[in-house]
């Protein structure tokens, strides 16, 4: 990599599984998308820090796990008349807080959902934020001028809209830019998403997503996305619609860069902050569309692509990187290539990508991945996975003979020795990764929604619990 100081592009969707790409679902309309994967390198095994949105997208800002962090479900936020409008992260080292100290200016168009989203959070000058974490594409709840209001325009064109005018407004300062959908996450009804996009799938069937019969986890959630099982191809349709909108957002804001003349000098991120199934292994949904809580690779895995322009580095980059990695590796990784040194912390859990980018550089290490959600952890290691849970089964899985996570070997008494091992090096490096006042693991975490932040000390916890009922916030939001 060369010394010149780069400026960064992050485009983060909400619920887009490692299969809803391109270059492996034929009927998917995204262009630009294949373009940026096309003259930069994409990630097969990326792997987000826990399978739903909150917890994932604070492990990227701070690369630290839940765990060290203390957001464990998706944020209900103040929707629930117990909440209160708590900031989660003020307290940590966050990758804007650092870029910003070393005189990036920071911009976030999009969802937040990592606190309380009124005003900028440190480190961001720039900021149009959604409330929430989901809702309408139309009218979508937002904050305006630090007020409640709503947003008339198609969701992610405004947030588009927002992020080309931070663009034309920045001048000689290097920038760090945060472009995050709510895209493709539901709801995927007509009355959502513009006929334009939804006309690019009339009459397809979506020959490639698999349909199989409901998992048994899905039966405790059979309200949830009962509609998509129901009829698979009108999601579906919903659901591509609204990756072509975000694949239209990516062609507006490359095209920005080209007329500013700021595309040379700009490194683009794609991410999606935690996989989806859309029927895959019978279930729709993600980590929390089915209890237990699953760790399947569909809702653990993400799409990762990562452009650096020519003039940036030394070499090619190379197309594809097969090596095992995790999203707690963002943090790292940008400091690295904006040639920041952040403030040294022990639970910090990732190191950087950069030497991925550079095709002249020795392969990394490969590395072992650890997932988690509430009272389950994952570890991966090569061939092997294996989840254990405060309460419920105990999983290992060989993914080289069984790729689709079938078979659960966690009972074999022929790989007893493999689970003890991979039991005492998963427990061993969340001693080292994690801290009493953040842990979940013997917490109620189920997928509902966190009430409260871990470390408020004047009440205790809360999680949402199943079919309980919030002020204004119907069960079924439990799906963000």
């Amino acid at each position: 990599m060369t010394d010149n100081r780069p400026n960064f592009v992050f485009i983060l969707t909400d619920d887009q599984g490692p299969w809803a790409v391109p270059w492996k679902m034929p009927e998917l309309h995204m262009p630009h998308l294949e373009q940026l994967a096309e003259e930069g390198t994409v990630f097969e095994n990326f792997y987000c820090a826990s399978p739903v949105c909150s917890p994932a997208r604070a492990s990227l800002l701070t690369g630290r796990m839940p765990s060290a962090h203390g957001i464990h479900d998706w944020l209900v936020g103040t929707r629930s008349p117990e909440a209160h409008p708590d900031t989660y992260l003020d307290d940590l080292v966050t990758l804007p807080s650092v870029l910003a100290g070393a005189g990036y200016r920071c911009g976030l168009s999009g969802k937040w959902h990592v606190g309380e989203s009124r005003e900028p959070a440190p480190g961001f000058t720039d900021w149009y934020a959604h409330r929430y974490g989901g809702g309408p594409y139309y009218d979508a709840p937002i904050w305006k001028d630090g007020q409640e209001a709503e947003e008339p325009d198609y969701l992610t064109d405004a947030i588009a809209d927002h992020a080309i005018s931070f663009l034309k407004d920045v001048d000689d300062e290097p920038f760090f830019l945060e472009i995050a959908t709510t895209a493709p996450h539901d709801p995927w009804d007509g009355n959502n998403h513009p006929d334009d996009l939804l006309d690019l799938y009339e009459h397809c069937d979506f020959p490639s997503v698999p349909r199989e019969p409901r998992h048994p986890w899905t039966l405790p959630r059979k309200a949830d996305f009962e509609h998509a099982f129901q009829d698979p191809e009108t999601s579906l349709q919903g659901y591509c619609a609204a990756l072509s909108g975000v694949d239209r957002l990516i062609g507006r804001v490359r095209k920005t860069l080209d007329e500013q003349g700021k595309a040379d000098q700009t490194i683009i991120f794609y991410m999606a902050d935690n996989g989806f199934s859309c029927g895959h292994h019978g279930v729709w949904g993600k980590g929390n569309g089915t209890y237990p809580l699953n760790f399947w690779e569909n809702s653990i895995r993400v799409p990762f692509v990562a452009y650096v322009p020519p003039k940036l580095r030394d070499s090619e980059q190379p197309a594809l990187i097969d090596s095992h990695v995790s999203a707690v590796s963002f943090f790292p990784t940008v400091c690295e290539l904006a040639g920041v040194e952040p403030p040294v912390d022990p639970l910090r859990a990732g190191t950087s990508l950069a030497g991925y980018l550079d095709d002249e550089s020795p392969d990394p290490e490969p590395v072992i991945v650890y997932d988690e959600y509430g009272g389950g952890r994952m570890i991966r290691s090569g061939r092997w996975k294996y989840i254990t849970r405060f309460e419920g089964p105990t999983e290992l899985y060989d993914l080289e003979t069984d790729p689709q996570e079938r078979n659960n070997r966690a009972d074999d008494p022929r790989v007893a020795q493999i689970c003890d091992d991979l039991d005492r090096t998963l427990r061993d490096w969340f001693a080292c990764h994690e801290t009493p006042l953040h842990r979940a693991f013997e917490q109620p975490v189920t997928g509902f929604g966190q009430i409260h932040p871990t470390w408020r000390r004047d009440e205790k916890t809360r999680y949402v619990k199943p079919g309980q009922t919030l002020d204004g916030v119907r069960e079924r939001d439990s799906t963000h």
